[in-house]
């Protein structure tokens, strides 16, 4: 059933949300990644894997881990804390929308400082390529308080789910709970900011 048809019938969505643990530059270690699943802001469920920090594998480990879960049916929906992982692990945005078959939306706290960000990609192997997959993730939407990039659904449907999906602050429920787990799994607590 589309986003649409569930927000205006007052279904519940069903999504999944990716957030990757805290690591230290110049990692070599992977880097854990926690995907929780919730119906609206109940959670239900979790897959757990890993990616390489700084590395090209974040894509193609998330479709993984979905397509050999058994969660894959059951979801409307994909969230991202963010375009990277594992420090610039860049996530091809339309590819995933496209073999999942789901939007997936990558949803960040604050308007990205894209010139940062640029510098910090120019330091690493292929930069040509890292800026190319996050030219194709298309643009920045702000739909207040959410910033989100978004494949796979129209930026005002996704603003009104991500509402839906939120139960306090600026961040979806599936996304914030993804975050305490993977500082709590590393760090043996859980840190202030979700």
């Amino acid at each position: 059933m589309k986003l649409e048809t569930l927000l205006e019938q007052r279904k519940t969505i069903r999504v999944i949300g990716f957030d990757d643990a805290p690591f230290t530059r110049g990692q070599t270690e992977p880097v854990p990644v926690a995907g929780v699943v919730c119906a609206g802001t109940r959670f239900e469920g979790m897959l757990w894997g890993n990616i390489t920090a700084d590395g090209w594998d974040a894509t193609d480990r998330l479709i993984e881990l979905l397509q050999a879960s058994k969660f894959l049916d059951q979801l409307h929906l994909v969230l991202l804390d963010g375009i990277s992982m594992g420090g610039l692990n860049v996530i091809e945005l339309p590819r995933l929308a496209t073999t999942l078959g789901l939007p997936c939306v990558a949803v960040m706290r604050r308007y990205p400082k894209l010139q940062k960000m640029q510098w910090a990609i120019e330091r690493l192997p292929k930069p040509e390529n890292r800026l190319a997959i996050l030219q194709r993730s298309g643009s920045i939407y702000h739909h207040p308080p959410f910033y989100f990039q978004v494949c796979g659904e129209n930026p005002p449907t996704i603003a009104h789910t991500l509402a839906r999906l939120t139960d306090r602050g600026h961040v979806p429920e599936a996304l914030r709970i993804a975050h305490l787990i993977t500082a709590a799994v590393l760090k043996g607590e859980s840190g202030r900011q979700a």
